[in-house]
């Protein structure tokens, strides 16, 4: 039963493919039977006709109701069963030796010992998600108001940098609303003007999100800071 179950799901297109084709043609041969039916004019003309007809009606209910037991088949029963669908397992080759690399960390001294180089550590992410000198936003600065149009200033400079996304949210939400984006790396410049006129003074956390060439998204980097109301004087009206 699941090597039929498994044949059926593997050639599922060419089976619709050749039910579809018997369809086409006996639908034609229900057509003209149906038009000879119609102009027969003597007993025995009629009995052939409806005879031609008769069976190329029978013909195409079986191709559809097989047409209809294999999306059944395919469709409902064989995901039931585990051993319709295979599961492709990569294939080890134990013959193949490894190759190992070694890092440019590792150099080779005139005494032929290996003395270990670590001119560049791995900055660990601080608690906000900022990394400085990779990912971080130095202006506007934890904890202070801002208003009106707000510059954004920061670092954003990974390995395989692909873009970069700003957004911001309340701290009570879960939806971050992307501000805009950029697609060249910054390092401590102008990542953005963040328009703060329209927003309800209050909390917000402002962040910084980098992505990959692999489309993978990075730590994001928050900052929170006080969106206020700006001075009487420079209210728009």
């Amino acid at each position: 039963m699941e090597e039929v179950l498994a044949s059926l799901r593997n050639y599922e297109i060419w089976i619709y493919v050749l039910l579809g084709l018997g369809a086409l043609f006996f639908v034609r041969k229900f057509i003209l039977g149906w038009q000879e039916l119609r102009g027969a004019a003597f007993g025995l003309e009629r009995d052939n006709a409806q005879a031609r007809l008769n069976q190329a009606a029978t013909v195409l209910i079986l191709l559809i109701t097989m047409a209809v037991a294999e999306f059944i088949l395919v469709s409902f029963i064989a995901p039931s069963i585990p051993g319709a669908i295979p599961l492709f397992t990569p294939t080890v080759d134990l013959l193949v030796t490894p190759t190992v690399t070694l890092p440019a960390s590792l150099t080779q001294t005139p005494g032929n010992t290996l003395a270990t180089q670590n001119p560049e550590q791995t900055i660990a992410p601080s608690a906000n998600g900022c990394i400085p000198g990779q990912v971080e936003i130095t202006s506007p600065v934890e904890n202070t108001d801002v208003n009106g149009l707000v510059k954004v200033i920061g670092t954003v400079d990974i390995l395989n940098f692909a873009f970069y996304k700003i957004e911001s949210k309340r701290p009570d939400e879960d939806v971050w609303a992307i501000l805009l984006a950029g697609n060249q790396p910054v390092k401590a410049g102008e990542l953005g003007i963040w328009d703060t006129r329209r927003l309800t003074p209050g909390e917000y956390q402002l962040s910084i999100v980098p992505v990959n060439t692999e489309a993978l998204s990075l730590d994001r980097c928050v900052v929170q800071v006080r969106v206020t109301s700006p001075p009487a004087e420079t209210q728009e009206p």
